[in-house]
């Protein structure tokens, strides 16, 4: 393999196959770097991702919703109807939204497919040891370098590492894909002590449901993640098939994304929505901008900043309306459950849905 490119991506998740594409058909030379040895397993999350008409209503900013989104039916296990805020007396608030749920696995290949049909090459089970001006050494001892090094590599991206100062309030995970009969209409968040400054969720698969929860540690008091999620998995019945683990990062996207010739993209930069933890679709949104620009700045000298100021004209908004969400819910969520249902009723009903739908400034305008 060939030891200078355009443009080196490292990690090949849906942020860093999604850039490489965007690079890649403009002609420019493309390496993703990635330690998996298939990219996209382990699964490490819940799998849900709003269809393309809720991403329409909820990123009225964003273009070319199904250009970018092109999820294959192989990929997806089925479609819901409906969300469920659940407080912990499980009377609910159900709203209308369509989501899908993902087979995660197969949704990354497919993306790593469309990356190599513009040309994109992939090295995988290779790690990184240090990114340093335009080189990426890895831990073999090979040396690949290029124009501009993008760091898509999740919370713990040696991009974001080594160059970034700014820190994220990285939520800890744990999930269970499990057989069994599950409403296939509905996706449901559980909040209050269940899963303390977080929430729990249900998303049904077909013939299963992935299930999980993450929560911040500072209001746990004094317990670890995995004894509130063998708490609130002691509710549902059926043979557990798999467990993860993993992170978000809840802080919302970080002030800076470029430096010299470095960007960081998805849950590296913190493009996973506060209020909802929704990461795969806005980290492709923002993956697709990034490659966009790059291929621009390579070949016309367009600068790498014009990536921060278009992704804060597409997702800023909807970003500071759910680091606000997150704020409020922060307060509210680590009360005593009593409170927690109180605040759950039909007057409510509006806000709690504007506010983790990033629709309201505080949930309420």
């Amino acid at each position: 393999m060939k030891k200078v490119w355009d443009v080196i991506i490292i990690g090949g998740g849906p942020a860093g196959s999604t850039a490489a594409r965007y690079s890649a058909k403009e002609g420019i030379s493309v390496l993703v770097i990635d330690g998996k040895k298939e990219i996209g397993e382990p699964l490490q999350c819940g799998e849900l991702i709003p269809s393309v008409d809720e991403l329409r209503r909820l990123c009225p900013d964003v273009p070319e919703m199904e250009e970018l989104f092109q999820t294959p039916e192989s990929a997806i296990s089925l479609r819901t109807e409906k969300l469920k805020l659940v407080p912990p007396s499980g009377k609910g608030l159900e709203f209308p939204f369509e989501g899908i749920m993902l087979n995660r696995p197969e949704h990354d290949k497919a993306l790593v497919e469309l990356a190599k049909s513009k040309g994109v090459e992939f090295l995988t089970e290779t790690y990184i040891s240090k990114v340093e001006g335009n080189n990426v050494h890895t831990r073999n001892g090979e040396i690949f370098s290029a124009k501009v090094i993008l760091g898509c590599g999740g919370v713990n991206d040696p991009v974001r590492k080594n160059y970034w100062d700014e820190k994220s309030l990285n939520i800890p995970v744990k999930f269970m894909l499990i057989n069994g009969d599950y409403d296939e209409s509905t996706v449901e968040l559980h909040f209050g002590s269940s899963a303390p400054g977080g929430y729990a969720w249900v998303f049904p698969k077909k013939n299963g449901a992935n299930i999980g929860l993450g929560i911040q540690k500072k209001y746990s008091k004094g317990k670890n993640l995995r004894f509130f999620a063998e708490k609130f998995y002691s509710k549902y019945e059926g043979e557990i098939i798999y467990q993860g683990s993993g992170a978000l990062p809840m802080s919302g996207s970080l002030k800076t994304m470029v430096k010299n010739n470095k960007l960081i993209v998805g849950d590296a930069a913190g493009m996973v929505l506060p209020s909802n933890g929704a990461g795969i679709s806005t980290s492709m949104i923002g993956a697709r901008i990034a490659g966009q620009v790059v291929a621009e700045h390579i070949l016309n000298d367009v600068p790498l900043t014009e990536y921060e100021r278009i992704w804060k004209i597409q997702m800023g908004k909807i970003m500071r309306n759910s680091k606000r969400s997150l704020a409020i819910g922060s307060l509210l969520f680590r009360s005593p459950d009593f409170l927690v249902n109180l605040a759950f009723n039909r007057l409510t009903k509006r806000l709690l849905w504007r506010a983790v739908t990033c629709r309201a400034k505080f949930g309420i305008l």
